[in-house]
């Protein structure tokens, strides 16, 4: 492997000074890009489509097509290149040499100028080695600053097979400095990663990850991945991205619009469920039951009790004459589509069809001539519209959830079997509420109300759904991102050693039957590229004793001096004083800063912050402009990252938590979200667990 400097002269086989032809390719990229985008813009649309509606569409294609061929300045056009072995069908003339990049580009005749990543022929530059070069001669990695092309590493792949080497280009690359939203690493794809990115999408996926091993970032590139290779399928379908919170959307919003993806939805799972306005919370013990996958059970008996077995006969007038469905026949047509388990809705909106065919019946077999117009009307009949709402009411979801968690007898008749006396004390409310805009309803009651919803509506299906941080749901959450990818797949990410909720998962094979994806395959992703060898060595002393049997995270980066212990005397404020002071030698660092603190801890944090001078942000508000210095509540910091993290006193972290072994898992959390260096200020022992 050879890598080259701005100064490099070596000869070429157009002219003696191969970065210079790079750097005049991609200025010619960059022209070919503005020439797309002009062709775009230059289109007269008039008279195109036949009407409004259609000339509406088409503009708004046009628009989101202009965009997806902007040209970023801060964003390399091509990261690499592949020179393909000749071949009697492919010789150097005809092509045997392909730059990749984020997006395709063509020159005026149409041939490629840059090949996207996602692109068959691209997928060597992330899997060939000396020992399978899939066809490559050589591999090219360009080096970039400030958008400028700097610098160039090359790597034969026929040359003989010697001990690998982490690319310089590549280990620079991962280390750049982080200030604003994340990245993507699309130039830094490793080869277990892009098997999982552009595996196919008729099955889920679930990706295990430890600290550093990119698990975010796969998920994100794949969604990328599956719109190039199944873009007008998922344009009907639609695709979701689901993460923990408000601050972790806004951090990885950005990922995808580089990739040039502009229309992929995120939300959270408070976002899916919102049917009502969460202003209340639950008692820890609460939560856990409201969340269990028994409740759906406790719900499906709740909605079907609505359902009246008919102890009076319909008589439908038409005309002159009357026609008597009895009530035994009613009862028939009930039970069947009781038993065919439909759900509520669409059994309701069947049931006045089927009292409409019994009496058509009964019609043809008196001689009249009867067709579908005729049993539509004996279904709108007024007799027939007031036994279906006398037999099957229609049901209100809100109103049946707050009907359970107030009405004790209501509960009891319809938990029982299920949740014991003490577990249905627990869900109760202290009070009963009269009505649904009264009620401090809480998050776990809004995946109940969208349980309720499914059972009397089907939910709406997407293409595929990546869900990040998934070990921190409950089973009736899973049960609700699972409606919505009945039809599709998912790419579940995660890290069961970082569950910090009383619910957390304990396997990704209970949790998958939750979500209705039994025969997902798991991967897991153990060699990490973020967090210093140091740190995460440091941290995984915490493994054993929060959660036993995972494996540990391997780091690819050894990083002398990245990890520092700090133990300051005296009292509270000494130690905040000694925060401040980290972070003010970490701000002489290029690169974004993070201050991770137990939630208790914030308030002083950022007084002191104040008060020092020191401007800071809150996460997910990162930009380049504001500050480098973010104030992170530890309950907020999964699944973030900075070039350097300040950890304020981890005993007061671990305390936070309800229980010792979540406290391990927050502070696990918290440790590794350094990519250059972390600092940990504390006062007394540290926990245990770290010694």
């Amino acid at each position: 492997m050879s890598a080259h400097a701005p100064d490099s002269r070596q000869s070429d086989s157009s002219q003696s000074d191969p970065l210079q032809r790079e750097r005049t390719h991609l200025s010619s990229s960059r022209a070919a890009l503005r020439t797309m985008r002009h062709e775009v813009e230059a289109l007269d649309l008039k008279n195109v489509t036949a009407n409004w509606v259609n000339a509406r569409v088409l503009g708004a294609q046009m628009e989101a097509r202009i965009k997806e061929l902007a040209d970023l300045t801060h964003t390399p056009l091509f990261f690499g290149r592949l020179d393909y072995l000749p071949t009697p069908e492919r010789t150097a003339e005809d092509g045997s040499r392909f730059y990749i990049g984020r997006r395709h580009v063509h020159d005026a005749v149409g041939d490629p100028m840059v090949v996207d990543w996602r692109a068959p022929v691209s997928q060597p530059f992330y899997r060939a080695t000396r020992i399978d070069p899939q066809e490559v001669e050589l591999r090219r990695r360009f080096g970039y600053t400030g958008g400028e092309l700097t610098a160039y590493e090359d790597e034969r792949l026929t040359d003989p097979v010697e001990e690998a080497r982490t690319s310089r280009l590549l280990q620079a690359e991962i280390e750049r400095p982080r200030v604003g939203p994340m990245r993507d690493i699309v130039a830094t794809i490793q080869p277990e990663q892009d098997e999982i990115v552009r595996s196919g999408l008729s099955g889920t996926v679930c990706v295990q990850g430890g600290p550093g091993t990119g698990k975010t970032a796969v998920g994100l590139h794949r969604v990328a991945y599956l719109l190039y290779a199944h873009r007008e399928r998922l344009a009907r379908t639609g695709t979701l991205v689901i993460g923990p919170n408000r601050s972790f959307l806004h951090y990885i919003e950005q990922v995808l619009p580089a990739l040039g993806e502009l229309e992929v939805r995120q939300a959270t799972v408070d976002d899916l469920v919102a049917r009502v306005e969460v202003r209340g919370e639950d008692p820890a013990d609460a939560a856990v039951i409201k969340g269990d996958a028994r409740m759906a059970e406790v719900l499906r008996r709740a909605v079907r009790s609505h359902v009246t077995i008919p102890a009076e006969p319909v008589m439908v007038v038409r005309g002159s004459r009357r026609w008597r469905i009895p009530a035994y026949e009613l009862e028939e047509i009930v039970r069947e589509l009781l038993g065919r388990d439909m759900r509520y809705g669409a059994a309701r909106e069947a049931l006045p069809q089927r009292i409409a065919h019994a009496v058509l019946v009964r019609m043809e077999e008196s001689g009249e001539v009867c067709d579908d117009r005729v049993q539509d009307a004996v279904a709108r009949n007024p007799a027939v519209k007031a036994a279906v709402k006398s037999v099957w009411p229609p049901v209100d979801p809100a109103k049946l959830v707050l009907r359970l968690l107030s009405d004790a007898e209501f509960l009891a008749a319809h938990a029982e079997g299920v949740l014991d006396e003490a577990e249905q004390r627990t869900v109760l409310w202290p009070k009963p509420v009269r009505s649904v805009r009264a009620a401090k309803w809480s998050s776990a009651d809004a995946v109940l109300i969208d349980e309720a919803a499914d059972l009397v509506e089907r939910t709406h299906s997407l293409g595929h759904v990546v869900l990040d941080e998934a070990q921190d749901l409950s089973p009736m959450q899973y049960r609700a991102v699972g409606r919505r990818c009945t039809t599709g797949s998912a790419t579940v990410l995660g890290d069961l050693a970082q569950g910090t909720t009383p619910w957390a998962t304990g396997s990704w094979e209970e949790a998958l039957s939750h979500l209705g994806k039994p025969d997902a395959v798991v991967e897991e992703l153990t060699a990490g590229f973020r967090v210093p060898r140091e740190v995460i060595a440091y941290a995984s002393r915490l493994l054993p004793h929060m959660s036993p049997g995972l494996a540990e995270v391997r780091s690819v980066r050894e990083s002398p001096g990245s990890l520092e212990i700090r133990q300051i005397p005296g009292g509270p404020d000494e130690l905040t004083s000694a925060v401040i002071a980290a972070c003010e030698e970490s701000l002489l660092h290029e690169g974004s800063i993070g201050l991770i603190a137990a939630d208790t801890r914030i308030p002083a944090l950022s007084e002191a912050l104040s008060a020092a001078g020191l401007p800071w942000l809150d996460p997910g508000t990162e930009t380049t402009a504001d500050s480098r210095l973010t104030l992170v509540p530890a309950s907020l910091a999964k699944g973030l990252e900075y070039d350097y993290v300040v950890l304020d006193d981890p005993s007061t972290v671990v305390a936070g938590e309800p229980d010792e072994r979540t406290g391990l898992r927050r502070l696990y959390v918290a440790l590794t979200r350094a990519v250059s260096g972390l600092t940990v200020v504390h006062q007394g022992e540290l926990p245990g667990q770290l010694g």
